[in-house]
């Protein structure tokens, strides 16, 4: 039967320089032996992937799917989500994203970077024949994203066109390789929730490249609908990370957080099934609206080790993939149409 793919997971949050998480062969053969079946590969770190020879090269694409299938790992999709966030940098960030890029780029320098990994990005998930790239937007206004002082009438008009007409070439090079943009609407990027990711469709003219990396703990955060986002953007999703949260605000610390450390904040990463996220609807409303790619672990939690996270994520995407009917449950009680028999059962003759 038709069925969303997993469990699978993100390997950014458990690289480290110490076996067994410090190479594509080491980390695999340990995410194969808790359960998985697929990574999601960070292209900012050399540990587990040459991107450039990804980029380049069919040849290493083909001998990288054969290393991870001797593992019984597929490779989900591969994520861009450092570079796209240093696409677009607004001056007050600069030297707080200085860890995202190779060191002394700054402005046009850093942005020229950035567009050049996000279109490697691309040509790899192409050859490596994935068909979404994860990615952060970037962006110029989120220091006003609380309106006060009042915004000046067309910043934010003026911060969506040039946010994109940065992404544009990368998405037309998208489309060109039958790959998608998958945004994670994220805060501290311009593209947070379903509102300015519409703002931004609209600065693309409706991209069809332009698509989402669903992620519910991000809306949890920002007391958004999580599943209501499903039913209004489904069409657009093509990536899944699955990562649960937690908002328990009281009177000391809400939404905002006070500036507190991840665990003194009221909306937190957790392990998955220890937050709040009613993962049996997410996994029903997409499994329902039709997304056929994979669930993919992104484990961040301010209370559990990396390695408990990553043990007990397996299984518990396991026991919520759903293989979509294609049969429906009463079809034992039911016969071939009749038209003259439906005209006699409404009364019609």
């Amino acid at each position: 039967m038709a069925s969303m793919q997993g469990p699978a997971i993100l390997l950014a949050q458990f690289l480290r320089d110490e076996p067994p998480y410090d190479s594509l062969e080491n980390i695999g053969a340990w995410v194969a032996g808790l359960g998985y079946k697929g990574v999601q590969v960070p292209t900012w770190d050399p540990r587990v992937i040459d991107l450039d020879k990804a980029a380049e090269s069919k040849t290493y694409a083909d001998e990288y799917r054969g290393a991870l299938a001797e593992l019984g790992l597929d490779v989900t999709e591969v994520a861009a989500h450092l570079q796209g966030q240093v696409l677009a940098v607004h001056p007050a960030y600069e030297d707080g994203f200085q860890v995202f890029h190779p060191p002394g780029l700054r402005g046009q320098e850093r942005t020229a970077w950035a567009a050049g990994e996000l279109l490697k990005a691309v040509e790899a998930a192409a050859n490596l024949g994935t068909t979404a790239v994860p990615v952060m937007s970037g962006g110029f206004a989120w220091h006003m994203i609380y309106p006060w002082p009042q915004r000046p009438p067309g910043v934010i008009e003026l911060a969506f066109q040039e946010l994109a007409r940065r992404w544009r070439p990368i998405l037309d090079a998208a489309s060109d390789h039958g790959v998608t943009i998958a945004y994670e609407l994220h805060p501290g990027s311009d593209l947070y929730d379903g509102a300015t990711f519409e703002m931004f469709l609209n600065a693309v003219d409706d991209h069809p490249a332009a698509c989402i990396n669903y992620d519910p703990s991000h809306f949890v955060l920002q007391q958004l609908d999580y599943l209501d986002f499903i039913r209004r953007y489904a069409d657009r999703i093509t990536a899944f990370h699955v990562k649960d949260a937690e908002f328990r605000p009281d009177g000391r610390v809400g939404i905002y957080g006070g500036y507190q450390p991840w665990a003194g904040r009221a909306g937190r990463f957790r392990s998955l099934g220890d937050g709040q996220v009613d993962f049996t609807r997410v996994f029903t409303l997409l499994t329902e609206a039709g997304y056929r790619g994979w669930a993919v672990l992104e484990w961040e939690c301010c209370v559990k080790s990396p390695e408990q996270g990553a043990a007990e994520g397996a299984p518990f995407i396991e026991r919520h993939l759903i293989d979509a009917a294609d049969v429906a449950f009463d079809d034992f009680a039911g016969g071939e149409s009749d038209p003259a028999a439906n005209r006699n059962l409404l009364g019609l003759d």
